[in-house]
């Protein structure tokens, strides 16, 4: 098994450091995807991927393309690079780094398996998030006729990269906070098996959160809108693989 980590960044350049300072003692090899950052993010991802060249490879998008996009990005760079498995984590301090030797294990003794992290909250979490969250993972049940994602808006998750090159072959993914949700139901609805690690989360160390409220929740809505259709015939064989 040969594991990457995939940390997409917009604007936060005090957290970053900190992300990458607790990531070094594993060892794995990190794609920072720097997706149309400020000068001065920019600036600060540009002086870590020199001091860490070793272990951290810096890719710049030309233009900020939200945080699907940039984490596709980072996945087939590390699928071209020959990885068999991604650790995607969020640039903003809010995942706990410490667990993903916990991600590993999981991974290893299930390599085909999705290993997907379910949030343990603190007081940090906004009121507004919790609820929006529950309302997605609610339609994600509906969409896979099944409670195997306890949560599918966690962006701190291990990829098999085999199957993920496949999907990324055969359909276009929401380039922006919907990304979290459609790739985990895709992957399902292609028989992708899951494990939830619960986790603890923070909202987050720089006090920068980029979902825009109504907009993402707009995205969202859409895009539960369309896995639904795309669920409905698919029936037969979500309720067959239920019943197994």
């Amino acid at each position: 098994m040969k594991t990457a980590v995939i940390i997409p960044v917009y604007n936060h350049p005090e957290a970053i450091i900190l992300v990458t300072q607790a990531l070094k003692p594993f060892g794995l090899p990190c794609y920072l995807v720097n997706d149309g950052s400020s000068a001065p993010c920019t600036s600060v991802l540009r002086q870590l991927a020199e001091q860490e060249k070793t272990w951290v490879i810096l890719y710049e998008r030309p233009h900020n393309g939200g945080k699907g996009a940039a984490v596709i990005d980072g996945l087939q760079l590390a699928i071209a690079d020959g990885f068999s498995h991604a650790i995607q984590i969020d640039a903003d301090g809010q995942h706990n780094v410490a667990d993903i030797s916990r991600f590993l294990q999981a991974s290893l003794a299930q390599p085909d398996h999705l290993i997907l992290g379910k949030p343990r909250f603190d007081a940090s979490v906004p009121k507004s998030r919790l609820y929006g969250r529950q309302f997605t993972n609610l339609w994600i049940w509906i969409n896979t006729l099944s409670f195997a994602i306890a949560d599918g808006m966690c962006g701190f998750r291990c990829y098999p990269l085999a199957q993920v090159d496949k999907l990324l072959k055969s359909v276009r993914l929401g380039l922006r906070m919907d990304f979290d949700i459609e790739i985990v139901v895709r992957l399902y609805w292609q028989g992708v098996d899951v494990v939830n690690l619960s986790t603890d989360i923070r909202y987050p160390l720089d006090g920068i959160s980029h979902f825009q409220l109504l907009q993402d929740n707009l995205l969202i809505s859409r895009k539960h809108t369309q896995l639904f259709f795309g669920m409905l015939w698919r029936l037969p064989r979500l309720l067959a693989r239920h019943w197994q």
